[in-house]
């Protein structure tokens, strides 16, 4: 089945049909139509619902007839239908319907209209289409009896007030109708079973589903109405046969051990030993399963599939068997409408599959799809229920569960209801009659209404399936949320984890759970009460766990793990389950597993109460056995160690900025600690995670902690409520390890020392010895070591750490003191050199290839001698990496179970290029990509160096604090080698206009470094390495790669105009508010005087008779470019940079590149992504 044509066609069905639904409801409701005269009832009810909620109006007839339209083309393709009613004949092109009308072969009990509007004696502007349309509705209406829940009639005593037909599209007939765009997706191929219908459904819903979830981002919560749109999510088929053979599969093989069953169950695994607990089954008219998030229907179906072969080797009669599942077995609960008639309707083509159309026709069991609906008494008309089901009836429970269906629509089958028997409820309330009390026989109704749902949903069932919905709690409206709250407090963090619980107590004691949810439940710390709960009061009989891999996605091919497991609700004692794990690369291209279950590292069979052993009971069920020894065994981490998170300032873009936005004079780095802070200056180091980096670094940020924080500290909203949550204060500036919340797959843990000085955030978790004689060293050093990183694995598979999940981890039974922390201090020593060897480190010095322990005559021979360095130390410290791994791992016990490699690619310094890029590609492409880099930060360096941030005689920062200028920098250098730019202008243009253009520049600068002798070699290198000349690196990639590089927080800024003529360069440390001016007077101006005089020359020569004719068409191409950059820079001067000098703009570097780069909008080169909020 091609699902990315049933995506592409869904979607844009639903547009179609809205677009042409709104069209008739336009002309039906226009004054004047011939609806208003033929059908004035309907059309008074449909403006009713118009004035009300119009979209709704639209979106539900457009919904119908798609639904309609998929269900007939369903039919008519499996040859249900007769004559097929949206489909040709073979070799026709009309719907077989129409051509067999035309040729005056009308069905039974047709309208008379049909046959004028074909033979012309009724006026219309298209006889056929309105025959067809017609033809149509009677069709839907002849399928009513046998799937009411699908097709309503429309000619019933209410026809004259229904309006559904009056909004049918009109478009039915023609090559580019609805009709035809279905025919060519629903093939017979594509028809062959009826989970299309779910597929299609699924699509149709997509975009309603990504409308919500934008409104997500803008915190908008999920409504009742858009609970469906946001959690419907079709199951992949193989699934559906895990979970139902695994479920109703296994109790039938258990009471029918010689049962040939499991022959046909090709995802069924068997129990490794016999079982004596179970429910016993005598017939299979007794088994009882249960859908309570049915969908569409496809769990269900499956089971109907399942069924008819026990029903069959059971030796019932095949013309009994459907109708005998849908009367005794199968029951799916829904609170979306459509989805519901979809679910009934797959049911019902499963049973005609098996009938044929005749038998289907006559057989009288329905589908039992119960549609949950918002039902409310009022206090007075509870006073008319006691009347209708007598004082004996009218218990406190019944009166609770009539109150509790209020809200199905949005609590669904989370509903338990109060009473404990509604069926005999139910049966005593159907048998009373009320003569002619309208009043009273409506209460009666709603009551009969609820006691039906309230019967669905009692425990009855043998077997629970479903695929309920996902959704976080923190995004459900808040009378959901606080449903979940008062009723399920172990699994309330999310809908899914709510539905298993649910699901446990809907079936029977001993009965089956078959579950497919987010993996989430397995790991997570706000599971592990709901976890604990089945560990020790039920039991897992199996597992198969879909995890999530990043890019790769999953083998149900979305973006987040799963897990399908089967659930007993009994605590069998000593009973083993088996799991499996199946990854998107043990798939085939259809996401089937290509063997079943996947013989990989992960298959076992094990207890699960196995997993009360690990801290937190994590379903960690590949873990080995020497680790879970020691996780029943040793302390744990929290012991020793107080992991905690940091703060949340409430409003990151306030409060936080990249190190380089600020002033350096007003930035505290000085490592202090919290005895020794003073709060003077404005900003301080703030640790919130980051990349994947081991040991030290990801020093960015720095937080406003102006007068000890007092800001964050009182941050609040309008309403007086605080927004941050300045917590664990006690902690702030002592010396930790830190780590990322996130990691890479391929690094379970990047763990770093981090020294006095710095605020922590909610994102950047720390941990603190409890004893005053152990050392942050000796966490990273454990931390970063191979069995903490394993441990992790099992506690938290999910790869986000919490200092909970941290707490948990493990410890060595040796004394800390006898560690040898050798090692890991030596490899925070070159983590920290190989961090400030960049110019994103506050603590950078000067370029590394321009060290004079690597120089040599040529730039080429240089850069040899610093690689060579680079893998030296990356050797280093893959030895040291390896050497702290044999340590801890000699300290826990496990020298003969766990090797120390560590791979070249895990060596995270920026250095290594395995690391920073990655070992995907070659070797010889990561080494090109890495003096390409090199070379480039030799330019920026050389950039920072133009406008005074550095100096070539001087080390670390020099011009770094706002305002300061040339006069500050000869303080500091007072005779360079390399000058720097005096007016803090550098233009960057197609050739040398000025004589302080950054091409030139860059080639005085190279000259500086390496020697005049070798200045074309070393140029050629450059150029070499960059894949293009300087000028062209300069113009087209410099600012692109300097934003990158800052995270799109510049330092230079470029002033460029409309179409790129004019460029050039400022140091934002630098700018004084007559920038702009000097960007004016000295460059733009001068620039277009200098192309005015260009302009001349060209001219004179594209003229000039000693000129050749190929010189003088040059000149006449090249006369006609200068023209074009002086309008657009005298437009640009005068309308933009001019009065922005006008305006000498004032800057504040407090305030960050995020909101001073717009103050020069228009003269600045725009950022793509500076808009976005911060993180």
């Amino acid at each position: 089945m091609d699902t990315n044509a049933l995506k592409k066609f869904a979607q844009s069905a639903r547009n179609l049909l809205i677009d042409q639904v709104t069209a008739r409801l336009n002309m039906v409701l226009a004054e004047g139509a011939a609806a208003r005269r033929e059908h004035p009832k309907a059309i008074a009810k449909l403006e009713v619902a118009a004035n009300n909620n119009r979209a709704h109006v639209i979106e539900q007839a457009a919904y119908t007839w798609f639904n309609r339209f998929t269900a007939l083309r369903f039919m008519d393709v499996t040859g249900l239908s007769n004559p097929r009613v949206v489909s040709p004949a073979d070799g026709a092109t009309r719907p077989e319907i129409l051509a067999e009308a035309m040729a005056g072969n009308l069905p039974d009990r047709v309208r008379p209209e049909i046959a004028e509007y074909l033979n012309g004696t009724r006026p219309a502007h298209d006889g056929q289409a309105q025959a067809y349309r017609l033809l149509l509705i009677h069709a839907c209406n002849e399928w009513h009896g046998a799937m009411p829940y699908m097709f309503e009639r429309a000619d019933m005593l209410d026809r004259a007030e229904d309006y559904t037909e009056l909004l049918m599209p009109d478009d039915l007939l023609s090559p580019d109708s609805i009709l035809a765009r279905l025919r060519e997706v629903m093939t017979e191929a594509a028809c062959q079973d009826v989970e299309i219908i779910g597929w299609l459904y699924q699509f149709y819903i997509s975009e309603k589903k990504d409308q919500v979830f934008a409104g997500l981002k803008k915190n908008q919560k999920i409504t009742a109405e858009n609970i469906p749109a946001a959690t419907q999510l079709f199951t992949p088929h193989w699934i559906v046969r895990y979970l139902v053979e695994n479920s109703l599969g296994r109790l039938w093989l258990l009471n029918r051990p010689q049962s040939k069953l499991a022959a046909k169950m090709d995802y069924y695994i068997a129990p490794e030993e016999p079982e004596t607990d179970f429910l016993k089954i005598n017939r299979p008219e007794d088994i009882r399963i249960c859908d309570p998030a049915c969908g569409s229907g496809h769990m269900l179906t499956y089971a109907f599939d399942l069924l008819y072969e026990i029903y069959a080797e059971e030796g019932h009669d095949a013309a009994e068997i459907p109708g005998l599942i849908l009367q005794h077995n199968l029951t799916g609960i829904e609170i979306d409408d459509r989805a519901g008639a979809l679910a009934a309707f797959a049911l019902s083509m499963k049973a005609a599959a098996r009938l044929g159309r005749r038998r289907f026709l006559r057989m009288e069991a329905k589908p039992d799809i119960v549609v949950l609906q918002d039902v409310r008494f009022t206090p007075a008309e509870m006073q008319d229920v006691a009347a209708v089901v007598g004082k004996d009836l009218f218990t406190d429970e019944l009166r609770e569960t009539l109150g509790q269906f209020e809200q199905a629509k949005n609590f669904g089958s989370l509903i338990v209801p109060k009473l404990r028997d509604p069926a005999e409820a139910l049966r005593v309330v159907e048998a009373r009659g009320f003569g002619s009390d309208l009043l009273l026989k409506e209460v009666r109704a709603r009551v009969v209404a609820v006691l039906r749902m309230a019967e669905a949903l009692s425990p009855k069932y043998h077997v629970v399936v479903a695929n309920p919905p996902y959704k976080l709690r923190s995004d459900l409206n808040g009378v959901l949320a606080g449903f979940l709250d008062k009723s399920y407090p172990i699994s309330k963090t999310d809908l899914f984890a709510s539905f298993i619980e649910r699901s446990i107590r809907l079936a029977l004691s001993t009965g089956y759970n078959g579950l497919v949810t987010m993996e989430s439940w397995m790991f997570l710390s706000s599971y592990e009460g709901l976890r604990k709960e089945i560990l020790t009061r039920h039991s897992i009989l199996g597992i198969t766990h879909m995890p999530y891999l990043g890019k790769g996605g999953t083998s149900m091919g979305i973006s987040f793990g799963t897990d399908a497991k089967i659930i007993q609700t009994f605590q069998q004692k000593n009973i083993v389950a088996t799991f499996n794990c199946v990854r998107y690369f043990e798939t085939d291209s259809q996401m089937v597993p290509t063997e079943f279950p996947v013989n990989n590292e992960r298959l076992t069979v094990r207890g699960a109460r196995e997993f009360m052993n690990i801290p937190g009971a994590p379903i960690a069920y590949w873990v080995e056995d020497q680790l879970l020894t020691l996780f029943r065994e040793q302390k744990q981490f929290s012991e020793e160690f107080d992991a905690k998170q940091g703060i949340a300032t409430g409003e990151n873009e306030r409060f936080l900025r990249q190190w380089h936005e600020v002033s350096f004079g007003n930035l505290d780095v000085r490592q202090i600690g919290y005895d020794s802070f003073d709060g003077k200056v404005k900003w301080y180091p703030y640790s919130k995670g980051g990349e994947a980096r081991r040991w030290y670094g990801n020093h960015f940020l720095v937080v406003d902690w102006l007068n000890n924080g007092a800001d964050i500290k009182n941050f609040k909203d309008g309403n007086g409520k605080l927004r941050s949550r300045p917590q664990n204060l006690d902690f702030q500036f002592k010396e930790a390890v830190t780590w990322s919340l996130t990691s890479s797959s391929s690094i379970p843990l990047c763990a770093r020392f981090r020294p006095t000085g710095f605020v922590f955030d909610v994102n950047g978790m720390s941990a603190f010895p409890k004893s005053r004689g152990v050392r942050s060293s000796y966490s990273t050093a454990l931390l970063n070591s191979y069995v903490p990183q394993r441990a992790l694995t099992f506690i938290n598979p999910t790869m986000a750490f919490q200092s909970g999940d941290i707490s948990r981890i493990p410890l060595p039974s040796v004394n800390k003191k006898e560690v040898d922390l050798a090692p890991a201090e030596k490899c925070i020593c070159l983590s920290k050199s190989d961090w400030d060897a960049y110019e994103t480190s506050w603590d950078f010095t000067a370029l590394p290839l321009l060290s004079p322990e690597h120089r040599d005559e040529t730039l080429a021979n240089t850069y040899a001698n610093l690689r060579s360095h680079w893998q030296g130390r990356t050797d280093e410290m893959q030895r040291l990496e390896e050497e702290n791994n044999r340590i801890f791992i000699d300290a826990y016990g496990l020298a003969d179970e766990l090797t120390p490699e560590v791979p070249i690619e895990e060596i995270t310094l920026t250095c290594n290029p395995a690391y920073r890029y990655g070992v995907k590609g070659t070797e010889e492409e990561r080494e090109t990509r890495l003096r390409e880099d090199t070379v480039a930060e030799f330019l920026h360096y050389a950039v920072g160096c133009m406008f005074g941030r550095y100096s070539l005689d001087a080390p670390g920062l020099i011009l770094a604090n706002q305002g300061e200028g040339i006069e500050e920098y000869l303080a500091r250098v007072p005779q360079p080698s390399f000058a720097p730019d005096r007016d803090n202008v550098i233009p960057v243009l197609d050739a040398d206009w000025f004589a302080d253009d950054i091409v030139t520049r860059a080639r005085d600068f190279l000259r500086v470094t390496f020697g005049e002798a070798k200045f074309r070699e070393n140029l050629a290198f450059v150029e070499a390495a960059l894949g293009k000349d300087l000028r062209r690196w300069f113009t087209k990639d410099f600012f692109d790669y300097h934003v990158r590089r800052y995270k799109k927080r510049p330092i230079y800024w470029m002033f460029s105009s409309p179409k790129g003529s004019f460029n050039a360069l400022i140091y934002m440390h630098r700018y004084r508010p007559d920038t702009v001016s000097v960007v004016l007077n000295q460059y733009v101006r001068e620039f277009i005087h200098k192309l005015e005089v260009e302009r001349a020359r060209l001219e004179k020569l594209a003229v000039d008779p000693a000129a050749t004719p190929a010189q003088q068409t040059k000149a006449q191409k090249e006369t006609a470019t200068v023209i074009k950059q002086i309008a657009e820079l005298t437009e640009w001067e005068r309308e933009t940079v001019y009065p922005m000098a006008q305006q000498k703009i004032a800057i504040d570097l407090d305030n960050g590149v995020k909101r001073n780069y717009p103050l020069f909008a228009g003269a600045l080169k725009p950022i793509k992504g500076l808009e976005a909020a911060d993180d």
